[in-house]
């Protein structure tokens, strides 16, 4: 998915920078509006329609991690140097990018690989260290093909050009970001946090924590 492909590009960009020797202050996207066009038509949009893409809510998730961004370290990361000579074509980019603001900190997890094609759930196992508190309230935010996917609605409905306003409001719906499980209090042992998930191939998960 676009979405999955979004977050893994954006998260490497300031690792790549760094590399370089880039001070890398921001970045953007390309994105179009496109009027009067068939619902998904494949344009490199956020929208369809009014109706908002899976990509849109990973630049939601992204909008939601504030503070500075702290390291991370994954033992499914494909290195940069592999990514850029020959792609994500052989086990998949498992992978996150976080930050810590005030009173809260972010990791946004995805399972990216070059192909459009399923495989295996990526089991991860989150340890997230330094945490000043005893009990954290962890909220759990998905983009894949089940959550926060009008794409996946639409195809459900039939892939229709001319939805009914009943199908159009489930779209809709289906395109804002969705939770994967109800919010849920946390202990950290010893300023440690411990989760684990199973995250879809081409999912993104965005795991905030707050004390």
């Amino acid at each position: 998915m676009y979405s999955s492909y979004t977050a893994a590009t954006f998260a490497r960009a300031r690792e790549i920078a760094a590399e370089r020797g880039v001070n890398l202050a921001g970045a953007v996207t390309w994105a179009f509006e496109f009027e009067d066009q068939p619902y998904f038509a494949g344009f490199r949009d956020l929208a369809t329609n009014g109706i908002d893409k899976p990509v849109l809510n990973v630049f939601r998730m992204f909008g939601m991690m504030p503070g500075v961004q702290v390291p991370v370290r994954s033992s499914g990361a494909v290195a940069v140097k592999e990514m850029i000579a020959s792609g994500v074509k052989g086990a998949p980019d498992v992978n996150a990018v976080a930050t810590r603001g005030e009173r809260r900190l972010d990791v946004l997890a995805r399972n990216y690989h070059d192909d459009e094609v399923s495989g295996p759930d990526a089991r991860v196992a989150l340890a997230i260290r330094g945490v000043p508190a005893d009990r954290v309230l962890v909220r759990h935010y998905r983009v894949d093909s089940e959550y926060s996917n009008s794409y996946t609605v639409w195809k459900a409905l039939g892939s229709r050009q001319q939805p009914s306003p009943q199908q159009y409001a489930e779209m809709e719906r289906a395109g804002q970001l969705e939770q994967l499980r109800s919010p849920e209090w946390v202990t950290a042992e010893k300023g440690t946090v411990s989760l684990e998930f199973t995250l879809p191939r081409h999912g993104v998960s965005l795991v905030e924590l707050s004390w």
